[in-house]
């Protein structure tokens, strides 16, 4: 019989091929009932077999009942009973009643198969590889770190511990023609603020106010804290500039150390007002903001350092924010600015300016202005404007005060402008010195009445030196209509108006000059005595230094040369010239100015010089602003010294409630004259003025 696994009720597995006793097989015994309930020996329905024993999945054989059920009886016929025969196929299914028949044999369920473990090689490749993808994404990270972005990453780095100073460039200085300083800076300190460093800010600002000079909000504002454009904390705040010395020295022994302190400049003007409205001044930031300081100032200013050095940081309250000892430091050096050399020679300018500012305060002019200039050279060699300021304090000065009246204020320039419409007649053969003219009292233009301020009776004879000398309105206006809108127009041009002198100083006016399309029928009456015209007195300075150039136009300039950093000079040969007239005409034109001064009651007497020959123009206008014109007259007078041979032209003009050009500017021009011929030690005239005839 071969070996079958047998289930005990309580699950327990117990092997059969252990040797025992055969035992004969016996027909299934009854279920046995409980005791009285009848025979022992019978089966009931719906008996049982309790336990099965199965071999190879077939039925071995069926006990019956319970072990612990059997007695003794039962155990010796189970070992005297016969096993009976089996049956098989249709005799078995008959040999006993349906009720009787044993339960249906069931085809065991073959034993579950157990789960199929993982393959060992298999989750060791997969483990492989995920171990050599990771290996290499990591190998690839750090070539890339080291190789691409290091760089980038150690600069970013660097730059959190970086902090930027400025180095700031010297200006360069100003000097007038001898070397005198106008201008210059000085060494000073700046005072600076890491925001990020101020732990006590209302201390600090009380500290600093004093002594500064600034209010405690400003210095507040100032010190807080700021992100830069790159996104990173702002390090570096300026608290002022320009500071002394002296106070830096204080501020040093306050110890704050959130402030800095570094080397600066400050700008100074030995002569405060000295030529202040030409030279004009600069700003906190040391660029600057008008006249010559502001037209020069990229030449002057330089090109500013800085120096990138790596600092600490504040660790747990620790002061470590200072410079690393050893570690990045770069300075790009400052580039000084250049200097300039005017032709401004300061004893000149001081006594010009002087001598406007007294008689200009004496006719209570409002605006004044005065320019002396080297006939021969263009030199420009004083400038004056009334009134003036001082530039260390600009701040407080009324912007009008600051304009260069000269060369910024235009004006119709008047009786003046006469010796221009001579000089063209006499370069177009329309008259000579010898010249007679019928004038009347008045003439009429464009249904306009123009007058003479000496009237004379119609008819009278007069002469080109007494037209000149009387300023007569009508004679210049008949030389006028003899030469033609389009000749005047084009020796206007000549003389240099309607344009930029472009001497060098911002805010340079160009004045008009209309076009003869564009006259009108009193501008033929208006334009030759010098109305309808604008021009600055530099123009009309400009005019007459041609007249006194034997009839060549010499642009006027205030820039000498300049001065580089490493002392190199470079003279200043930027000057246009040009033929306006010819020497002879130049000449003629001159005699005939003298008759100004010369004759008794001529309207120049008041502008004689002692010991000099001189030749000149009155002249009263108005001043035109916005369009329209201002109450008053405008006073002026331009001659030359010594008219023989002249040196130098000076042109005075000043705005006047009333006045006119001899009685205000006259005697101005004496002064400016007189003292620019013996300062430069011009001889005195060795001939005496020719006399002239006013009527033939």
């Amino acid at each position: 019989m071969s070996e079958a696994r047998a289930y005990t009720p309580r699950g327990r597995t117990v092997r059969e091929g252990m040797p025992r006793p055969q035992r004969p097989v016996e027909e299934p015994r009854a279920r046995r009932t409980p005791a009285g309930s009848g025979s022992g020996s019978g089966r009931t329905k719906g008996d049982r077999p309790a336990l099965r024993v199965l071999d190879g999945g077939r039925q071995d054989e069926r006990r019956g009942g319970s072990a612990r059920g059997r007695g003794t009886a039962g155990r010796d016929r189970d070992r005297d009973t016969v096993p009976a025969p089996r049956r098989t196929g249709a005799a078995a299914r008959n040999a006993a009643p349906a009720r009787n028949r044993p339960a249906p044999i069931r085809k065991p369920r073959p034993p579950r198969r157990p789960p199929k473990l993982g393959d060992p090689g298999r989750r060791l490749r997969v483990a492989s590889l995920l171990a050599m993808v990771m290996l290499a994404t990591v190998g690839v990270r750090l070539v890339v770190l080291q190789f691409g972005d290091t760089p980038e990453w150690a600069r970013q780095g660097l730059n959190d511990r970086l902090q930027v100073v400025t180095l700031p460039a010297a200006r360069g200085a100003i000097y007038d023609q001898n070397g005198a300083v106008l201008a210059h800076s000085v060494e000073a300190r700046y005072i600076a603020v890491d925001p990020e460093f101020v732990k006590d800010a209302n201390r600090t600002a009380s500290l600093l106010a004093p002594i500064l000079g600034l209010s405690k909000s400003e210095l507040l504002d100032r010190m807080q804290k700021r992100i830069r454009p790159d996104g990173r904390p702002s390090r570096f705040e300026w608290l002022a500039r320009a500071v002394s010395t002296g106070d830096a020295k204080k501020v040093e022994a306050l110890e704050l150390p959130e402030i800095v302190i570094g080397r600066d400049e400050k700008r100074e003007w030995p002569g405060r007002d000295l030529a202040a409205n030409l030279i004009g001044f600069t700003g906190g930031d040391m660029n600057g903001l008008e006249g010559i300081e502001a037209r020069y100032d990229e030449l002057l200013r330089g090109v500013n350092g800085e120096r990138r050095f790596e600092v600490g940081k504040e660790v747990d309250g620790t002061d470590l924010a200072k410079e690393i000892p050893g570690g990045y430091s770069q300075e790009t050096p400052a580039k000084d600015g250049s200097s300039l050399t005017l032709t401004i020679d300061r004893d000149m300018q001081y006594e010009a300016q002087r001598i406007i500012g007294e008689q200009m305060t004496k006719v209570d002019a409002s605006i004044g202005a005065a320019v002396v200039l080297d006939a021969r050279t263009g030199e420009v060699y004083a400038q004056v404007s009334f009134p003036t300021y001082d530039p260390v304090e600009f701040a407080e000065a009324d912007p009008e005060d600051r304009q260069d009246v000269a060369s910024a204020v235009v004006v119709d320039p008047g009786s003046v402008h006469k010796a221009l419409i001579y000089g063209a007649a006499l370069e177009e053969g329309v008259i000579t010195p010898d010249t007679v003219l019928q004038v009347g009292p008045t003439i009429r233009k464009g249904g306009v009445t123009f007058r003479d301020t000496h009237p004379h009776p119609e008819g009278t004879k007069i002469t080109m030196a007494g037209a000149l000398a009387y300023s007569s309105n009508v004679a210049a206006i008949q030389v006028a209509d003899q030469l033609g809108p389009e000749k005047v127009v084009e020796y206007q041009k000549r003389f240099g108006l309607g344009q930029s002198v472009n001497e060098g100083v911002a805010g340079e006016a160009s004045g008009k000059v209309l076009e003869a399309s564009e006259w009108s029928g009193s501008g033929y009456g208006s334009v030759p005595i010098g109305h309808s015209v604008d021009a600055t007195l530099l123009q009309m300075a400009a005019a007459y230094g041609a007249i006194a150039n034997d009839g060549v136009y010499v642009q006027p300039h205030l820039i000498k040369d300049t001065i580089a950093p490493d002392g190199t000079v470079t003279p200043n040969t930027d000057v246009k010239t040009h033929q306006v007239i010819s020497a002879e005409s130049a000449r003629q034109l001159r005699t005939l100015l003298e008759s100004v001064m010369v004759i008794p009651d001529g309207s120049g007497r008041d502008a004689r010089v002692n010991g000099y020959r001189v030749a000149g123009k009155t002249g009263t206008s108005s001043r035109l602003a916005e369009g329209s014109y201002l109450p008053g007259e405008v006073a002026s007078f331009i001659g030359m010294a010594p008219a023989e041979n002249p040196r130098f032209v000076v042109a005075v003009f000043a705005h006047t409630p009333k006045g006119g050009g001899g009685a205000v500017a006259g005697p101005a021009f004496k002064e400016i004259m007189g003292f620019a011929l013996r300062h430069f030690k011009v001889p005195p005239s060795s001939t005496e003025p020719p006399e002239f005839k006013v009527f033939p």
